[in-house]
């Protein structure tokens, strides 16, 4: 469980939001909650993974094999390459580590990642594939999360988990719609982007690849946190993720293709530009409280006001390192001219991109897209107005891989529910 910050201003209920345990509190008028209380803690296994550890934890399970303190620097890096460059499995693998270490290895650890129990692939070429964590609890369900891999021509974008269901309730979210079970561990979070890896044959070398023959050409070019959660309230096990990711000596995917999509955990904001330094999403999509307060329930807490100078206040923000503000088009809700012209208004002063969301229906909801007519007159505006407007292009809709739209299939659809996802595929 991550530690809250020490702060001595800061009550216990904000604290725990703040770490990653958020506090079921702060009813409106539907008595939508503004966060879920987890309902389960992680539990390691017998033998628990090396991914997502740093250097300095692997060490010391060097330590606990009894690998002598001057080699433990040295061994931990050979596991460290082995792991993240050539994306080894198993021990055996890992042919410049001495059989006896890695027999030694083998009794107390493991390299495991989660496992692909489902992948399904869009029209498009989106493919998403549902995970199932290892649990050291026998005795409970396995939990499971989706990540998705989008291709495009001149990059390769992997959208990754941060939480078993969500701590928020946005109404126009599929995930939204889910319990809170538990957040995720470094490791779980590492493990998605090795997955993908694995099943699009993506490592640049591995054991069976001729010495000093590397692939150049890389599919998982991009990461995005846009995933199952919210990931500011799992702030630690994020970071040291996403800094596991960005590591030169490893995964080796640049903070400037890393992106974090947050509703607006305003404490973390500034934290994350500080201790991860990646690229920073805003899921904005109203510009009044007053329909934030429904759309993103979490704005109760932190109104858009306190949102703004948390952006304004992000750590490198710059022209080059511009914040994109989220924004999802639903049909005469949000979509007004008098909202972009407030949205320019909000966003003055700010290094910012704005990206349109086509809304993704899914079985259930009351909101419909906004007509492509008013949604080009939308960016239009904003484009003259000197900020960069591009409308998302929807993906994998039709495997409920698109924005949005996540959710874990042990929350099954219902055969009336897929029928009416289908034909919403075919209505685009």
């Amino acid at each position: 469980m991550s530690e809250a910050p020490r702060n001595s201003s800061t009550g216990p209920t904000e604290a725990a939001a703040i770490a990653g345990v958020p506090h079921a509190s702060g009813t409106s008028a539907g008595d939508v909650p503004l966060e879920k209380t987890p309902l389960e803690t992680y539990v390691p296994p017998a033998k628990p993974s090396l991914i997502g550890l740093s250097r300095a934890q692997i060490s010391d399970h060097l330590a606990a094999i009894g690998v002598a303190p001057a080699q433990r620097r040295m061994r931990a890096q050979q596991l460290w390459h082995w792991m993240y460059v050539r994306g080894a499995r198993t021990f055996g693998e890992m042919t410049s580590v001495s059989k006896d270490m890695r027999a030694e290895l083998e009794k107390h650890v493991t390299v495991d990642r989660p496992e692909v129990v489902a992948e399904q692939i869009s029209n498009d070429g989106t493919r998403k594939w549902l995970l199932r964590l290892p649990s050291g609890n026998n005795l409970e369900k396995p939990h499971e999360v989706e990540c998705v891999y989008i291709p495009e021509t001149d990059r390769g974008t992997l959208c990754v988990s941060s939480q078993v269901g969500c701590t928020l309730n946005c109404s126009f979210c599929h995930t939204g719609t889910q319990r809170l079970v538990r957040n995720l561990t470094a490791g779980e979070i590492v493990g998605q982007v090795m997955v993908a890896r694995d099943r699009l044959n993506d490592w640049p070398s591995s054991a069976s690849s001729p010495p000093g023959e590397e692939k150049t050409h890389r599919l998982v070019t991009n990461i995005v946190m846009m995933g199952m959660g919210e990931p500011l309230y799992n702030f630690d096990a994020v970071r040291d993720a996403l800094l596991i990711v960005a590591d030169n000596e490893g995964i080796g995917i640049s903070k400037r293709r890393i992106t974090l999509s947050t509703s607006g955990v305003v404490p973390n904001i500034v934290r994350t530009g500080e201790e991860i330094g990646v690229m920073l999403a805003i899921s904005l999509h109203a510009v009044r409280d007053e329909l934030r307060d429904e759309l993103v329930p979490l704005n109760r807490k932190y109104p858009i006001a306190e949102l703004m100078q948390a952006c304004r206040d992000y750590p490198a923000a710059s022209n080059a390192k511009r914040i994109t503000f989220e924004y999802v088009m639903l049909k005469g809700v949000n979509d007004s001219l008098d909202d972009a012209k407030r949205l320019v208004k909000l966003l003055k002063g700010i290094h910012a991109k704005i990206n349109l969301i086509p809304f993704n229906p899914w079985p259930g909801t009351r909101y419909e897209c906004s007509d492509w007519d008013q949604i080009e007159k939308f960016s239009e505006y904003i484009f003259n107005a000197g900020y960069s407007s591009p409308v998302r292009t929807p993906r994998g809709r039709d495997i409920l891989a698109a924005c949005g739209q996540l959710k874990s299939e042990t929350e099954k659809l219902s055969a009336r529910e897929r029928q009416a996802l289908r034909a919403m595929a075919m209505t685009d």
